[in-house]
């Protein structure tokens, strides 16, 4: 297994985490060299929060162990496309390259809906690879969903 998925494994086993608590299951890890800095996955249902996102609580992570809010150096793994307010915070923390598993073609700001971190609209853009695990990190938000119209809890294991 290469370090790229080693890290979305990270972040699916957060994303399965969060749907136990009955959250969207969605995980993100900041890593800095070869050590994850950052943890987080979804808490919106539970803290009634809409600003509980999974990558901004690994961003606030990162920045408490780091020191700062400049996490230069930094890589985000995140299982779904970044949306609209987490892209901003992804560009403020200046996270250097950003990896997400699968599309958000409701919501991603990355490639899917808008593409808010392109080369030249601010002044820090950091580099994107997409469908690292991307069938696997699809399908989690699949089965949850599904789990949910199904009439099922939605707080279960995925």
């Amino acid at each position: 297994m290469d370090k790229h998925e080693q890290y979305m494994r990270r972040a699916l086993t957060l994303a399965r985490i969060a749907a136990t608590h009955g959250e969207v299951p969605i995980g993100a890890v900041v890593v800095k060299g070869d050590a994850i800095v950052g943890e987080g996955h979804n808490w919106r249902e539970t803290w009634k929060d809409p600003t509980a996102h999974a990558e901004l609580i690994a961003i606030q992570d990162a920045s408490k162990r780091l020191g700062g809010w400049r996490l230069d150096g930094c890589d985000l793994y995140v299982t779904l496309e970044p949306c609209p307010m987490c892209a901003g915070a992804i560009m403020l923390a200046r996270i250097r390259h950003v990896y997400y598993g699968a599309q958000d073609e409701k919501g991603g700001a990355i490639a899917s809906k808008v593409e808010l971190l392109q080369p030249g609209t601010w002044n820090h853009h950091p580099e994107i690879t997409s469908g690292i695990l991307g069938e696997e990190c699809g399908m989690i938000l699949k089965d949850f969903f599904r789990g949910i119209r199904a009439g099922q809890k939605s707080r279960r294991d995925v």
